[in-house]
């Protein structure tokens, strides 16, 4: 059953046209991943679904629910939930603090000034931070709950980012390059606990990601965008045996 339905949307800057018209399902538990080349529309179509940016054209489904009819405050509290390509960490607060920032969504008002250092009163907030130290240790965080962001590996920043996004309690999880930065091993450790992740949680992944490697290893369905247009769309061995995708990242011959 497909959790998320993209048809044909159209974005234009301008004269330019981000994206021509692009259509894809994300069905339900599956690791979908969105490559292309710089400037293909991947974060542009991500920046829609988020409704950060309102399409010219085409539609948006969420399990049903039309995305192009919300607001972009009500997109986490639909089950809806992205990391960035640049940590947005408050790097002053502790890893605990900023995981527990991904409650906003589900939180009773008042709950993100007793996040920022204010004291906690009532088990509403003793609560969630008892999960946020649940998704921590479930991402061998649980040793570093205490310590400020600032000075932290950035391997580390990256699974923190990853659990305040997990900490919204997601059906989809929209990941934008989490593998950017990262050496060999670390790289191979994320695809690990992404595939955990989907296991555990019980969620969707879409991924926009440049290590192919990554990709091919990790997605079951990968989405193509050239130039605005998706160019293929299938497995992972079917696309990287794609003439189209070849000429897109190599070039034509001469």
């Amino acid at each position: 059953m497909s959790l998320l339905e993209i048809e044909e949307l159209v974005v234009r800057f301008g004269g330019v046209t981000a994206l021509d018209g692009p259509s894809f399902d994300v069905p339900e538990r599956r690791i979908c991943g969105l490559i292309g080349p710089n400037g293909a529309g991947k974060t542009t179509l991500f920046n829609c679904v988020s409704r950060l940016y309102t399409p010219e054209s085409g539609r948006i489904e969420f399990d049903g629910d039309d995305l192009l009819t919300r607001e972009p405050h009500e997109i986490s509290s639909l089950g809806i939930a992205r990391s960035f390509q640049n940590l947005g960490l408050f790097a002053s607060m502790t890893v605990r603090e900023n995981v527990m920032l991904g409650a906003y969504s589900r939180a009773r008002p008042g709950y993100i000034s007793s996040a920022l250092r204010v004291r906690a009163t009532g088990g509403a907030e003793r609560r969630l931070r008892g999960e946020a130290d649940e998704v921590l240790d479930r991402l061998r965080l649980g040793d570093n709950a205490d310590h400020p962001a600032t000075g932290l590996p950035y391997g580390t920043l990256k699974r923190v980012e990853l659990a305040r996004a997990l900490f919204q309690r997601p059906r989809l999880l929209m990941l934008d390059e989490p593998a950017s930065g990262l050496n060999h091993s670390e790289v191979e450790e994320l695809a690990d606990l992404i595939r955990a992740v989907r296991d555990d949680f019980d969620l969707a992944v879409l991924l926009v990601e440049h290590n192919m490697g990554m990709v091919m290893g990790l997605c079951e369905q990968v989405v193509v965008l050239d130039l605005g247009r998706k160019i293929a769309e299938g497995p992972p061995r079917s696309v990287q045996e794609n003439s189209s995708v070849i000429e897109a990242y190599l070039g034509a011959p001469a």
